[in-house]
């Protein structure tokens, strides 16, 4: 399908102006001991829980 009209700068960016990046969902760890902001369906890199449980040995740091 071939393009009718230019479309301009202007409407462009317009448009573009819309897409923004969001933050990223952050849910706290289920870990009661830890409770650190993480991103919402991963395991904790801090203790290694995920959803109740440890999933992952523990790193023990904030790296």
């Amino acid at each position: 399908m071939a393009m009718q009209h230019r479309t301009s700068r202007s409407r462009a960016r317009h448009r573009r102006a819309r897409w923004k990046a969001t933050a990223p969902t952050l849910t706290t760890c289920t870990n009661s001991a830890c409770g650190k902001l993480i991103p919402a369906h991963c395991a904790c890199p801090y203790c290694g829980f995920y959803r109740g449980r440890e999933v992952l040995p523990s790193t023990g740091g904030d790296t």
